[in-house]
């Protein structure tokens, strides 16, 4: 009898091993931002919070610096389900859920209060937009204030009709604007922009301060305006098959640690976009032609791209007009 009850004990702590076994979730995260970044901090902070409120039970493992290839390729090794979330930049962004980029809108926004007064109220609309399009959104993130940067002076945004300026390959949002303001761009990778800076096959770049210290791009740009033209949004998603996978502790796990990573990647980036931004000051040129651009020109031309693009189906004509409306109340309860 002390046999059998000795057995029977065993199998069930057999049985209890391997159901915990079971219940221990990776998650396999790419990013482009290289290790020891302003992103890779709040990540890795990130990380430590949801392994220890699980008890291990969910871990996230890294693929930082873009070693999963470009967003497009992150994207769709999480459909091959070679990894389950990322870290994306509008492009990313646009992949998932195209209406959200209207919060890129070149010279659409005056500050950083305006952009979070906005989205506050439209945030319903980007989760439920990811979520249909088979992501979780974890966090909202930045990934700064957009400038140009140069190999050489810039007297007017007209010269970029002669220039090499960068476009990110595929990225139909900006191509939209460039369109608009009758520039040719060179569609390339993210990863490919440091050599083509190298070789001269482009000459101008869209990049924040952060990113382009972080890219290795400033090296190569001595020149960069001193009026930002947008602020680059950012997520960080998961995709709903491995979310909704997970334990519904886990899940509420993820949710409630995206909330308190979404303000430091805003507040971080915020903060040292700034700092690279005055490190950078130093280093470069001012473009003086660009210290003064006319917005009401640029403003209507964003306009123009903006109903391009909603008439193609990028962009939503109801979220935009939503997006107007609360910038105009709010600005109207600002005065």
């Amino acid at each position: 009898m002390n046999t059998v009850l000795t057995l029977l004990l065993a199998a069930l702590m057999l049985g209890t091993g391997g159901a915990h076994a079971a219940d221990t979730y990776v998650l396999k995260f790419a990013t482009l931002a290289p290790q020891g970044s302003t992103w890779m901090k709040a990540f890795d902070a990130w990380s430590r919070e949801v392994a220890t409120q699980s008890q291990g039970r969910l871990m996230i493992k890294f693929y930082p610096g873009g070693i999963s290839g470009d967003e497009p390729d992150m994207l769709r090794k999480i459909r091959f389900g070679q990894l389950q979330g990322a870290a994306l930049s509008g492009h990313g962004v646009g992949e998932i859920f195209p209406p959200a980029r209207v919060l890129e809108t070149p010279f659409l926004f005056r500050d950083h209060a305006e952009i979070d007064a906005v989205r506050a109220k439209i945030q319903p609309v980007i989760d439920a937009g990811f979520r249909t399009n088979q992501y979780e959104l974890v966090a909202w993130m930045e990934v700064g204030n957009i400038h140009f940067f140069s190999t050489k002076p810039l007297a007017t945004l007209d010269e970029l009709a002669r220039r090499r300026i960068w476009q990110w390959q595929g990225d139909r949002f900006i191509d939209a604007f460039f369109n608009a303001n009758g520039w040719s761009p060179v569609a390339l990778p993210i990863t490919e922009v440091y050599t083509g800076l190298s070789t001269g096959l482009v000459d101008t770049v869209v990049s924040t301060p952060l990113a382009s210290i972080a890219m290795q791009w400033a090296g190569k740009t001595p020149y960069m305006s001193s009026q930002p033209m947008a602020t680059g949004i950012g997520a960080v998603v998961v995709s709903s098959k491995f979310y909704l996978a997970l334990p519904p502790d886990l899940q509420a796990l993820l949710k409630s640690t995206g909330v308190p990573l979404s303000k430091r990647l805003i507040s971080d980036t915020r903060r040292d976009d700034f700092k690279s931004l005055a490190v950078l000051a130093k280093r470069t040129q001012p473009m003086v032609g660009l210290q003064k651009i006319d917005l009401a020109e640029q403003t209507a031309l964003s306009r123009k791209a903006v109903n391009v693009l909603e008439a193609k189906g990028y962009l939503s004509a109801d979220l935009d007009r939503q997006v107007d409306a609360e910038l105009a109340r709010y600005r109207s309860g600002k005065n």
